[in-house]
């Protein structure tokens, strides 16, 4: 069942689209921050979905084009031998996804640190990085979804 919290207020829901949109810009700092752990060239249907991401904030592109680029990480996702690689990847397209149910966010957020423990770095760090990017109007909502399902 989904986080009630996060339906947008077009559908009826609590979430404003400014609000909508920082997830969309916190979930793309997440991944950008462990896209570096991809070890070879980082595949471009990766950069094109985080840039359809930032672009989707500002108007510039449709949530189906945004779907689309999510069915593009996850192709890669699939391609992709090296579990932190598929972590990374799958953060993408949780990223990319936001655009069309914000609650995705927080798995952009849950694949990075689990890309970041596949790595065998700090997931506190990591989480810390998370938390200090998160902008103060969605901080609380995003703290509290993570305390209630555990990420």
């Amino acid at each position: 069942m989904r986080d009630k919290r996060f339906v947008a207020e077009h559908r009826g829901g609590p979430l404003t689209k400014d609000q909508h949109k920082q997830l969309i810009i916190w979930a793309c700092k997440c991944v950008e921050n462990v896209l570096p752990l991809i070890t070879n060239k980082v595949d471009e249907r990766l950069t094109n979905a985080i840039k359809i991401a930032k672009d989707w904030t500002k108007g510039k592109t449709s949530v189906g084009n945004a779907r689309n680029a999510l069915f593009d990480a996850i192709a890669v996702a699939n391609e992709l031998t090296n579990p932190i690689e598929v972590a990374v990847a799958r953060s993408v397209g949780r990223a990319v996804a936001t655009a069309h149910m914000a609650d995705h966010s927080l798995r952009a957020a849950e694949y990075a640190l689990k890309a970041i423990k596949l790595a065998d770095k700090s997931v506190n760090i990591e989480r810390k990085f998370q938390d200090k990017h998160l902008p103060l109007y969605i901080t609380e909502l995003v703290q509290s979804a993570r305390n209630e399902h555990n990420i």
